[in-house]
């Protein structure tokens, strides 16, 4: 009845003795680093308006080597957390000043993005060197030999002062070329602008959208590109001619139609006919005829009364 029976094993021993161990909370077990550690000081660890990621990622940007890339997708691959995330926190390091992003441009036209990260927000010392290791100074096997007195030497002369270079003159800052160097033409006026010539310039302009889709012209450019037209007709272009000018080999996509039709108004413009200035300032009382529009086709023709062309009489008179 003195043996005595052990029936269960005894309980560990606490790895922290029970006088020093707090009733509650956590309880920290703590070894001295002797190589591989960085230092994070509480006003990171304990940040109140950081976020656990945020927190998390100042820690790990803080343990890198200088140089290190730290790119949202490089982050993303290395930690579980999305990309969205990641810029999420990285975005709370720089509102509270751990961390300072910034575009730079490179000598070789490159532009990169410069990461800076502080390790204390708002300090304005310079920063303190990593320590280095130390080293037990090895003692020397015998006592140093002291040094011969130095021998006096005759002072050397002082070197005389470099000239001042001449100052360079200021650099003249010349502005860059624009993109338009010389103003676009003139656009071409008929001699007179009867209102026949202006109604039938406006409607063939007003037209051109049923043959090339791209050309939709607002009221504005009609009312402006009128008088070139009216030069075509004044000097006796057919409007199929010049309907054909307008809208044949467009660019594909037509940007700008208005400017497309101005240009080409003014480079295609035909010469008047023979003869046609000769006869004008011989008869200054002549009696000009006025356009017309054709009912069947809508072919420009002089007529004192509305009807239709020579073209469409003949064919009319054809097929009766």
């Amino acid at each position: 009845m003195d043996t005595p029976q052990i029936t269960a094993p005894p309980c560990a021993p606490s790895p922290v003795p029970e006088d020093t161990a707090p009733t509650s909370g956590v309880i920290h077990i703590n070894f001295r680093h002797a190589a591989g550690f960085t230092v994070i000081g509480n006003h990171l660890a304990q940040h109140r308006g950081l976020s656990l990621a945020a927190i998390g990622l100042a820690a790990h940007i803080q343990s890198l080597p200088a140089g290190a890339r730290i790119g949202i997708k490089r982050l993303a691959e290395r930690f579980p957390e999305s990309e969205t995330r990641i810029a999420a926190a990285l975005r709370e390091l720089e509102a509270h000043g751990y961390l300072h992003r910034s575009r730079v441009r490179l000598a070789d036209g490159r532009i990169i993005t410069r990461t800076v990260s502080h390790n204390q927000p708002g300090a304005v010392t310079h920063p303190v060197p990593a320590p280095q290791p130390r080293t037990a100074p090895s003692r020397p096997a015998s006592l140093p030999t002291p040094p011969p007195p130095p021998r006096a030497t005759a002072p050397e002369p002082h070197p005389a002062p470099a000239p001042t270079p001449p100052p360079q003159p200021a650099p003249v800052l010349v502005p860059a070329p624009t993109a338009r160097t010389t103003p676009p033409p003139l656009l071409p006026r008929p001699q007179e602008l009867t209102p026949e010539l202006q109604r039938a310039a406006t409607a063939l302009l007003a037209d051109l959208r049923r043959h090339a889709p791209q050309l939709v012209l607002s009221e504005n450019d009609i009312h402006t590109l009128a008088p070139g037209v009216a030069t075509w007709l004044e000097r006796d272009a057919h409007p199929d001619t010049i309907r054909h000018a307008l809208t044949t080999d467009l660019p594909n996509p037509l940007k700008h139609p208005a400017k497309l039709l101005r240009h080409r108004i003014t480079a295609l413009l035909p010469p008047p006919l023979p003869g046609a200035q000769d006869i004008a300032p011989a008869r200054p009382g002549a009696i000009v005829i006025p356009l017309q529009n054709c009912d069947h086709c809508d072919r420009a023709f002089r007529s004192r009364h509305p009807g239709h062309c020579r073209d469409c009489r003949s064919d009319l008179h054809t097929a009766v």
